[in-house]
């Protein structure tokens, strides 16, 4: 989300997307409080700081990672005040472990995707501190069903080999999607043995692996669904038929003159229709969603993004056909 308010955020969250509130990201206050940062800050035993390149690995906790632990902290007491007595689902977000190895530097500067093992460790570091991150945020809003969004954005380049060097006059290796889907499953199955009350792997990217993420055991794939060919169509069939959900991206993530709401799911019900799927599935099967975060956005876009995408939730439910 945009801005640095912590309160004013998680109060404005709480009141517009009731059903289904999140503990929000707010990069625009620097390092620590972007989704890396943050997600650094909740490892084990790994500790990074700020390069010019970018987040690097550190022997101990410096001051970037201190800062990075502080922005959560304030982030969850605001997510606290405003959800008492709360009880439903509720969000999380963490780097998911191939977009953090893609781009967490070792002590060298290359990305840990260059090192097998080290790309081993940094899944186990992140599986044991979102464990830890989940027992927190049941803790604060005890009534919470928690539900964990790992962010996967660079996976797709992570799997086709290109991801630059540090040089950048190569690329490193393609991870293969065996081992790319074991890190997975090992994050995410974590992540429900913590008491997450369900997973959900983003990606923003052209060509999301649905095939490769419902395997690893991500119970709802999150994409940016302007982005979507027929070429998708068998994968997402698939998917729906065998009980996963779409956290749809309906609404653009900056700034943009919106359609009526549904207007905005029109696409979606075409994709139904295409694939020959019950239209009765879409209001249990479908969640929509902005395409990605809106931290690019103006405060009062990103305010109407949410209450659009709660109003087209209700058009498709309403009228599925």
């Amino acid at each position: 989300m945009p801005g640095g308010d912590a309160r004013g955020v998680a109060k404005g969250i709480a009141g517009t997307v009731e059903g289904f509130p999140f503990l929000a990201e707010l990069p625009a206050r620097g390092p620590g409080a972007d989704m890396t940062g943050r997600t650094i800050g909740l490892l084990a035993e790994i500790y990074a700081h700020v390069e010019p390149s970018g987040w690097r690995v550190s022997d101990r906790p410096g001051r970037d990672t201190r800062r990075a632990t502080s922005w959560l902290g304030e982030d969850l007491d605001a997510l606290e005040e405003f959800t008492q007595g709360y009880e439903g689902t509720l969000k999380i977000q963490a780097v998911g472990p191939w977009t953090l190895a893609a781009g967490l530097e070792r002590r060298g500067g290359e990305a840990f995707l260059g090192d097998e093992g080290a790309c081993r460790y940094l899944a186990e570091s992140l599986a044991e501190g979102l464990s830890a991150h989940i027992a927190d945020v049941r803790r604060r809003v005890p009534g919470a069903d928690v539900i964990l969004q790992l962010d996967e954005p660079s996976l797709t380049t992570v799997l086709l080999g290109r991801v630059s060097t540090a040089s950048g006059y190569r690329t490193h290796t393609a991870v293969d999607r065996q081992v790319a889907e074991d890190a997975l499953r090992q994050v995410l199955e974590r992540a429900t043995a913590a008491g997450a009350a369900g997973t959900v792997v983003h990606s923003c990217a052209p060509d999301v692996p649905f095939a490769l993420l419902r395997r690893a055991g991500a119970e709802a794939v999150s994409f940016d669904f302007s982005l979507l060919t027929e070429r998708d169509d068998d994968a997402i069939g698939e998917a729906v038929e065998g009980g996963t959900r779409l956290l749809a991206g309906i609404v653009p993530g900056t700034d943009t003159a919106l359609s009526d709401p549904a207007g905005s799911v029109m696409g979606v019900r075409t994709l139904w229709r295409r694939l020959g799927l019950d239209p009765g599935l879409l209001a249990e099967s479908v969640v929509c969603t902005p395409t990605c975060g809106l931290a690019g956005a103006s405060p009062a876009y990103a305010r109407h993004a949410l209450a659009h995408v709660v109003r087209a939730a209700r058009s498709l439910a309403d009228n599925p056909e």
